[in-house]
C-alpha cells in the first residue's frame, strides 16, 4: 500500500510538472484569456472641490475581470477610501464647541474628537493592453477608462469620553456625505510572469466624480447643503494578480 500511495505521487507530480512546465512556454510566446482576480492599493491626491474638504488619502480593493487573447481587459472593482485628514474642522463643529474650540461630552467634562475621511468607489473598467513582448506578449503598457459611482464622508470618533451631540441620527447632520456619478482614466505597465506567480501592475488613476449632498440637513449650514461639486483623485496604483487561465492554447509541447 505504501508502494502504491508512493507511485500515485509520483504520477501527480509528474502530471503537475507538465502542466506546469506548458502554461510557462505558452505565456512566453502566445496572447492568452484568463479570469484576473486582484487586489489593490492606491495613494490619493484630492483636487477640485474635494480639496476643500480632505487631504491626502488611500484606497484599497479588489477586483474581477477576465483578459480576451486580443489583449482587452473587461473588469468590475470597488474600492474603500480612507484618509486622516480633514480640512475645516473648526467650521463644522462650531455649532456644538465652546468659544475656545472645546467640546463638551454628556457628563460635562472636555472630550476630544478625531476626523476621518471615509468613503468607497464601484465601476466597470476596459483596458487595453499593448504588448511589447517583454517579458512576454500578456504584459505591456495599458490604458483603461470605467465608469461607475462614488460616495465619501467625514467619520467623526470620540477618543475620550461621550459625546451625544455627534451620536446616531445627529452624526448625520455633520458628516457631508456626498456620492454621485464618476468616471476614471488609468494607465500604467501591468506584467503577467511567465511562472504565474509575479503578477503585477503598476499605474497612473485619474478619478472625476460630480456629487451632491445626500443628507437633508446640515447643521453648520443650519439648513440642506444643495451646492454640486466636481470632485477630483490623482492616484498611483499597484495590483497584484491571480491568473486563473481557461485552457492553454492549442500547442503541444513534451518534455
Amino acid at each position: 500500500m505504501a508502494r502504491r500511495k508512493i507511485l500515485l505521487l509520483l504520477i501527480a507530480f509528474l502530471f503537475l510538472t507538465a502542466h506546469i512546465a506548458t502554461a510557462q512556454r505558452s505565456m512566453s510566446d502566445t496572447v492568452v484569456s484568463s479570469v484576473l482576480f486582484s487586489a489593490n492599493y492606491a495613494l490619493q491626491f484630492p483636487k477640485a472641490d474635494l480639496a476643500l474638504q480632505y487631504g491626502m488619502n488611500s484606497a484599497v480593493g479588489a477586483s474581477v475581470g477576465y483578459k480576451t487573447d486580443k489583449n482587452w481587459i473587461w473588469s468590475a472593482n470597488g474600492n474603500f477610501i480612507f484618509g486622516d485628514r480633514v480640512n475645516g474642522r473648526t467650521e463644522l463643529l462650531a455649532q456644538i464647541s465652546t468659544a475656545e474650540g472645546e467640546i463638551i461630552d454628556g457628563n460635562g467634562t472636555f472630550t476630544s474628537l478625531s476626523l476621518f475621511e471615509r468613503g468607497f468607489h464601484l465601476q466597470a473598467k476596459a483596458s487595453k493592453l499593448f504588448s511589447f513582448s517583454f517579458p512576454n506578449p500578456n504584459s505591456g503598457i495599458y490604458v483603461g477608462a470605467g465608469i461607475g459611482y462614488l460616495a465619501h464622508h467625514i467619520r467623526i470618533e470620540t477618543q475620550f469620553g461621550t459625546a451625544p451631540q455627534i451620536m446616531g441620527d445627529y452624526a448625520k447632520g455633520y458628516d457631508r456625505l456626498r456620492g454621485g456619478f464618476a468616471h476614471s482614466l488609468e494607465a500604467g505597465y501591468l506584467i503577467m510572469s511567465n511562472s504565474r506567480v509575479l503578477n503585477f501592475s503598476l499605474g497612473f488613476e485619474f478619478i472625476q466624480a460630480f456629487t451632491q449632498s445626500l443628507r437633508e440637513y446640515q447643521f453648520d449650514l443650519m439648513g440642506p447643503d444643495s451646492k454640486k461639486y466636481t470632485d477630483h483623485y490623482y492616484g498611483i496604483k499597484v495590483c497584484w494578480i491571480i491568473p486563473a487561465y481557461k485552457r492553454a492554447p492549442q500547442k503541444y509541447y513534451y518534455y
